[in-house]
């Protein structure tokens, strides 16, 4: 490129010109210098050749030290826009999410790529997070995965001042803003990470964000300068349906039949996965549910059977998809309304990450919109009821007033309901106003360790005749791995006494429960579970303040999502998909062309100029179709198009076949 000539500028003018040129020219050389070596990483670890749309700006920007949020929709490989940069630079990447799941999940990948990470969470026992902090410290750990609850505690805090921290990358950031769908008290504390870490990069990232979300995130973050890198919302390859229906099963079947490869079809309900995967097994249709009533290792391995393609459907709550990355996801369906757009289209775009033709389809019922408004007007119970919930947890979880703070229990949300005699939303509900007062927090299911504690003296252990050598051996190995264990519950690891006390994990477990039953000591086997944590002591109920402004508040907020949802349900005339974009704050947002209320527009102008008989000719041409299905896809009066149907059986120009299908007769 040639630069200005200075004919017309002074001496003074001309410089400051030729000043900037060079600084675009330089900054151009070093983006192009950044994203060459991150390329290379990208090919040697992960194997790819290029990043895709934007993932290369946000890593330049990352490793040019800029504060960046990135809203990247989902599957659009967020995780290697701070992994790579973790590789790339010096010192510790400390990465805040609230997934243990996906911690764990990602540490593995990792691990499997000869990258050194690590997780905290509360599923481990204090003895293994001082480890893990330790190699974090000290150690070549390159990623530290932690939950934003974990920043609020005194040892990790004390931790942090010894870690070189490059960089804090923020996972789901729309929880930090008060205007997000999933606002959560523990992200505010993610910007105290400066206090510790002040010459560190903040990438935050997330995929749903409205623009106002977006400026709060930034502001709670501390910002050195808004800086925002958005990829679009749109995904070409999807195609967004909705139908509104007599009767779901049969279109269900419909979409089963019709659309070849895997799908997921979420409902509301852990009773209606379980019923719905019934009738279609009885369908001879391969399916499995999945929900987080059951055991970790049943939902794993049903995990591992559908990614694995033994299993072609997996029916599921919301529980299911975290994480989950399975390209060929073909179809994802919607038994029932989801509570939010953001909600929907996360869960949606789990189908065609391959970029292949793939559909996502929202079945109507007649009573759907009626439903999910009561649904909506449930999530704020009054305040007195929210304070006798309160109460209630507390006695359940024998938790006394003045006690508790900064403790975690295990806490069965259906066990509870059970005795209470509370409906399940109504406990969700209150729970989410309490952790937004700072009160209490329900945390996600996680692995929680065993505890023991000793009912008798050291001096009676030796005097159990149960067990043989292999008890005195693992009762030395407790001894010498935990301590205050006569006066109070301990985590203890199973494997670890095993290791010490060289015996099997089963054989170890088995012992544990022998002398829980001869009451020498108390045992709480490991569990994966929901938990209660108490952001302060119990409080008596005359004390719980409930802000009234945070109540209204929420109730706003939902009260937008749930127009937003139906504004996107019962379009007509607008693309679903502009619908979605615009939602996100996107401002050019095309239509798609692929989406039902599009293929409509285009097949009403083509219908215009066909009369009735030729449009059912043309519809049935290619295609094998019951009667009601051809009405279903005509725009009219269903009366003239049966009519006109009848007209063309009697003149013999079509038929049906002995499986209920009109073909036409050649």
């Amino acid at each position: 490129m040639a630069l200005p000539t200075p004919e017309n500028h002074s001496a003074k003018c001309w410089n400051l010109i030729t000043f900037y040129y060079l600084c675009i020219v330089m900054s151009d050389n070093t983006n192009y210098t950044l994203l060459s070596k991150a390329e290379a990483v990208l090919r040697e670890r992960w194997g790819y050749e290029a990043f895709r749309p934007v993932q290369g700006d946000i890593i330049t920007s990352v490793l040019s030290g800029r504060d960046t949020l990135a809203l990247m929709p989902t599957g659009g490989g967020k995780s290697l826009t701070y992994q790579i940069p973790a590789l790339m630079m010096e010192g510790l990447t400390i990465v805040v999410t609230p997934l243990i799941a996906l911690m764990k999940d990602q540490v593995d990948q990792l691990r499997k790529r000869d990258i050194s990470a690590m997780a905290v969470h509360s599923g481990m026992d204090q003895r293994r997070i001082e480890i893990a902090l330790d190699n974090c410290t000290y150690g070549d750990v390159k990623l530290l995965y932690i939950a934003p609850e974990r920043l609020a505690t005194e040892a990790f805090r004390v931790r942090l001042r010894r870690m070189n921290i490059s960089l804090v990358a923020v996972d789901e950031a729309h929880c930090i803003s008060q205007w997000g769908y999933d606002f959560r008290p523990s992200y505010l504390r993610i910007a105290e990470l400066r206090e510790y870490a002040p010459n560190a990069t903040f990438l935050a990232l997330t995929a749903s964000a409205t623009n106002v979300v977006a400026k709060d995130i930034m502001r709670h973050l501390g910002f050195r300068e808004e800086h925002i890198l958005r990829t679009s919302f749109a995904r070409p390859n999807l195609t967004y349906v909705v139908r509104d229906v007599e009767d779901k099963y049969y279109h269900l079947r419909r979409i089963i039949d019709n659309v070849e490869g895997c799908g997921i079809i979420y409902m509301r309900t852990r009773e209606g996965c379980e019923q719905l995967t019934e009738q279609l097994r009885n369908d001879e249709i391969s399916a499995n549910f999945y929900h987080a009533g059951l055991p970790a290792m049943e939902r794993n391995l049903r995990q591992d059977e559908w990614l694995q393609g033994r299993t072609r459907i997996i029916v599921a709550t919301n529980a299911f998809g975290m994480g989950i990355d399975k390209a060929d996801v073909r179809f994802v369906v919607h038994y029932n309304l989801c509570d939010s757009l953001e909600a929907y289209y996360q869960e949606a775009g789990r189908a065609g990450r391959d970029g292949k033709r793939s559909y996502a389809v929202l079945l109507l019922g007649p009573n759907d919109t009626e439903r999910i408004e009561r649904l909506f007007k449930a999530e704020f119970p009054p305040i007195p009821t929210i304070k006798r919930i309160y109460e209630l947890i507390c006695n359940y979880l024998q938790v006394a007033i003045g006690d508790g703070e900064g403790a975690s229990f295990v806490f069965n949300i259906y066990d509870f309901c059970h005795r209470a005699s509370l409906s399940a939303a109504n406990v969700i509900n209150a729970l989410k106003l309490l952790e937004q007062n700072e009160i209490m927090t329900l945390l996600d299911e996680q692995d929680n360790p065993a505890k023991l504690m000793f009912c008798c003296s050291r001096d009676a252990l030796y005097k159990i005749n149960a067990g043989g050598d292999d008890m005195d051996r693992m009762l030395y190995a407790i001894l010498r791995l935990y301590n205050g264990v006569f006066s109070h519950f301990r985590s203890v690891d199973e494997l670890d006494i095993a290791n010490w006390s060289k015996l099997s994990p089963e054989r170890v477990h088995d012992l544990l429960k022998m002398l829980w039953r001869m009451h020498v000591i108390r045992y709480i086997p490991a569990t994966h579970s929901p938990m209660i944590y108490f952001n302060t002591e119990r409080l008596a109920t005359s004390d719980i303040f409930i802000a009234p402004d945070t109540y209204h508040h929420r109730y706003k907020l939902a009260e937008e999502r749930f127009a937003s949802l139906l504004n996107y349900v019962n379009s007509t005339d607008k693309c679903r998909s502009a619908i979605i974009e615009e939602y996100f704050g996107q401002e050019d947002a095309q239509p798609c062309g692929v989406c039902d209320i599009c293929r409509a527009k285009r097949s009403a102008a083509k219908r215009r100029s066909e009369d009735i008989p030729t449009q059912i000719l043309n519809i049935i041409r290619n295609n094998k179709l019951g009667v009601r299905d051809i009405v279903s896809l005509m725009q009219g009066d269903t009366d003239t198009i049966t009519a006109e149907i009848e007209n063309l059986l009697r003149s013999g120009k079509i038929s049906i076949t002995e499986g209920g299908k009109v073909e036409i007769n050649e």
